[in-house]
C-alpha cells in the first residue's frame, strides 16, 4: 500500500527522502552537513527535514548496508524510532566502528527511513503466562 508521507524542509539544503528502486523498502535520508566522525566516535547528523505521517504508523531509521560494510559506519541506536506525533528535524545518530576517520559529505545518503504499521498494546499484569514450546529459553536457544 502506498501512503502519502508529507515532509517539510526546515533548511533549504533539506532533501526529499527517495527510494532507490520501485521495490525498495526504505527511503534514503540525506545529510545537510559535512562532518568527520573519528573511529569510536558518534555524531548526530541533520537531514533538514521534518515528517508527517498519521494513524497507526511510525518510522524506523535504519543503517545503509554499504556504509556499514565498506566503512564500519552505522546508525548507533538502530533502528531509531520516529513516532507519528514527532514534528522536529529528523536527525541520524551515526557511529564509526571502523579504523579510519569517516567524512560525511553534504547531500550524502546516510540512513534509510522505513515506514511501518504499529499499534499500542494494552498491558495487563498476570500471575502466570501461557506455556510454549520454547518456554524461557533465551539467547541462542533455538540455534544459530
Amino acid at each position: 500500500m502506498n501512503s502519502i508521507t508529507r515532509f517539510k524542509k526546515l533548511s533549504p539544503l533539506g532533501h526529499k527522502p527517495t527510494y532507490a528502486t520501485s521495490d525498495s523498502a526504505g527511503a534514503d535520508l540525506y545529510s545537510i552537513e559535512e562532518v568527520t566522525i573519528m573511529p569510536g566516535e558518534h555524531k548526530l547528523v541533520g537531514t533538514g527535514i521534518a515528517l508527517e505521517f498519521h494513524g497507526s504508523s511510525s518510522m524506523l531509521i535504519c543503517p545503509r548496508s554499504g556504509m556499514a560494510l565498506e566503512h564500519g559506519v552505522t546508525v548507533l541506536n538502530a533502528p531509531g524510532i520516529i513516532d507519528a506525533d514527532y514534528r522536529g528535524e529528523i536527525k541520524v545518530m551515526l557511529i564509526n566502528l571502523g579504523n579510519s576517520p569517516y567524512k560525511v559529505e553534504f547531500g550524502q545518503r546516510i540512513a534509510q527511513a522505513l515506514l511501518v504499521t504499529t499499534s499500542q498494546g494494552t498491558w495487563a499484569e498476570a500471575d502466570k503466562l501461557d506455556d510454549t514450546g520454547r518456554g524461557v529459553g533465551g539467547f541462542g536457544h533455538t540455534g544459530i
